[in-house]
């Protein structure tokens, strides 16, 4: 039960920081609240590790993936952040779900796993619900829809390296060199787009960083009680968080057609996680 209560709280705090990031979108360039969103993780992440979990603080097995993690994490953060400055909170996040659905298509290449007919089946299925969600042909193509599916088939790879890195390096080692490389990269932009910030968006982006290093401790705490084979079902719960904050906040309600693609989407990601849990 702790393991659910850590988990759900995770998915109640990340949405949050989507929230802030939004909000702040209206007057500052995205690479911006990007960069907040990092720094501020790194500076509350850092004492944190330094004298609670200081015996973590060793050099990475594997150097080059965790830098190829921080990277594709930070590509898939700053497609994300912009497509919430456009579309709904729903929306994207529905188009994000994909992720799972990268994994499954990819794990016979990168991870060397076998995939059956059901499985291929589920994942055909799940990328229709995407097409449901943007209708191409129906509603005019917008950048914002396909930043979102390019943050889902990003942190499909990042998911993807997560579980190459899991067998060597401690999670929460994993969580801070990935805020320190997008911190070092993010801020080698910020000479070129920063805007100086009000004292209230000062303190919205220290927030994305509170909620981001919050939300991230949650989930890797969680998986001290619990496999995180029994977890990923939860991290569907986001989904409405994410629709409260856009409707209160934003007048933002998703329509029919979001709603079917993300019960297609999130059916045939659980399908596909309860499959791979029998053949386990």
């Amino acid at each position: 039960m702790k393991a659910i209560i850590l988990n759900l709280s995770a998915w109640v705090m990340l949405p949050i920081m989507d929230g802030f990031a939004k909000h702040l979108s209206f007057t500052l360039p995205i690479l911006q609240i990007t960069w907040a969103r990092y720094f501020f993780t790194v500076v509350f992440t850092l004492p944190i590790m330094f004298f609670f979990f200081n015996k973590y603080l060793v050099w990475t097995e594997k150097p080059k993936l965790q830098l190829i993690r921080g990277f594709i994490l930070l590509c898939a953060n700053i497609c994300f952040f912009y497509a919430i400055s456009v579309i709904s909170l729903a929306k994207a996040l529905t188009l994000a779900f994909i992720a799972p659905l990268i994994v499954t298509a990819l794990s016979p290449v990168l991870l060397g796993e076998q995939v059956g007919f059901r499985r291929w089946t589920a994942v055909m299925v799940g990328f229709i619900g995407s097409l449901v969600v943007i209708r191409p042909g129906f509603v005019e193509l917008n950048l914002a829809s396909f930043a979102a599916l390019g943050t889902g088939i990003m942190y499909g790879f990042y998911l993807i390296i997560t579980r190459k890195l899991s067998t060597s390096d401690n999670p929460l080692l994993t969580l801070l060199l990935t805020g320190i490389v997008g911190a070092i990269i993010i801020s080698c932009a910020m000479p070129f787009v920063w805007i100086k910030p009000t004292l209230g968006e000062w303190s919205m982006m220290a927030a994305i960083g509170i909620f981001a290093c919050i939300g991230h401790l949650f989930l890797i705490l969680s998986l001290k009680y619990a496999d995180a084979s029994k977890l990923a079902p939860f991290s569907y719960f986001e989904i409405i968080t994410n629709i409260i904050i856009g409707y209160y906040f934003f007048s933002d309600f998703p329509d029919k057609w979001t709603f079917i693609g993300l019960i297609i989407i999130v059916s045939s990601g659980i399908y596909i996680h309860e499959r791979k849990k029998k053949r386990i």
